[in-house]
């Protein structure tokens, strides 16, 4: 799917917890838009709590797309979900409608503005390789490893993300070359013109980091007051285990410590709440950082994007 099938839509985007489903419901409506969802968890059914999915009351008022389109054990790349988004805004614009794509997974917002690199090989034998070593050396032992070949990708990768850290080094190990030195491609190849987004037309909400990291220690007290720990002890009884891509989900696996009883309830809220507030930061330091995606007030998108359509 080329950027240029999401030319005319608009994109926001920001942190988690920055407020990105009110102001885009309240946008929706006025802009006779439909909402597309660049988030890579609220794709899965049964996991709505964590992932503060929009309540059926939000969907009622403005219509979403690639909601609830997988099975907790399915998995989504990012080029599926890159073809599913283009074929929602094809539909919605074939409505005479807006498309306003939301959401704040990094990988997803850059395959929209840039395209896709060249997926690298995989070595399903080498990677178990390197998922037994991230047992035997620890997370923090892998991700020194793939700073000494791969500088750039350890830069970007929280060491804890051992799934991507391990796909790093694989690709290292396979070609010879940084991940990060094949990210640099896209899509359209050398020679090729690259595609323009109109400018303002993909937007960051800023929040103060004081404000943001409030916002989120609240919001998850309230996610656990509404039965987060409930709905993924359902995910644990489901006839199959949670895919690779579903297992990622921010909190979930804490809470797993908390059913098996290995930890407390007290102690799990206050690490997810550290965990949001680090991911919340590691998302700002990516926006800021990606050519095509503006930052700017959340109360000044409403008056950028009302006047310019």
């Amino acid at each position: 799917m080329s950027p240029a099938a999401f030319q005319n839509a608009l994109i926001l985007t920001g942190p988690t917890a920055s407020g990105k489903t009110a102001i885009a419901l309240e946008l929706a409506e006025k802009l006779n838009a439909e909402i597309v969802a660049v988030d890579s968890m609220t794709l899965y059914r049964g996991m709505d709590i964590g992932t503060a999915k929009p309540t059926a009351a939000e969907r009622q008022r403005v219509p979403h797309h690639l909601l609830d389109v997988l099975d907790p054990w399915e998995s989504a790349s990012v080029a599926w979900w890159l073809e599913r988004a283009g074929e929602a805004v094809a539909d919605i614009e074939a409505q005479g409608k807006k498309a306003l794509l939301v959401g704040g997974t990094p990988f997803y917002l850059k395959a929209i503005l840039c395209g896709l690199f060249p997926s690298p090989p995989s070595d399903q034998e080498l990677r178990r390789q390197l998922e037994a070593e991230a047992e035997t050396l620890g997370a923090a032992g892998l991700h020194a490893r793939l700073a000494s070949v791969d500088p750039a990708s350890a830069l970007r990768l929280h060491p804890n993300d051992v799934r991507r850290v391990v796909r790093a080094l694989e690709v290292w190990q396979l070609t010879g070359r940084p991940l990060s030195e094949w990210q640099q491609q896209s899509w359209w190849g050398e020679g090729n013109a690259r595609p323009s987004f109109p400018p303002g037309a993909c937007l960051a909400l800023d929040i103060p980091r004081e404000e943001l990291n409030t916002r989120i220690n609240h919001r998850v007290e309230s996610m656990f007051a509404a039965g987060w720990v409930e709905e993924v002890r359902q995910l644990q009884n489901l006839p199959r285990p949670l895919s690779r891509e579903a297992s990622q989900a921010l909190g979930y696996r804490e809470i797993v410590a908390v059913l098996d009883g290995r930890q407390t309830l007290e102690a799990t809220i206050a690490e997810v709440q550290l965990r949001t507030r680090q991911y919340a930061k590691r998302q700002m330091t990516w926006f800021r950082s990606l050519v095509g995606c503006e930052v700017c007030a959340a109360d000044s998108v409403f008056a950028r994007w009302t006047e310019r359509t």
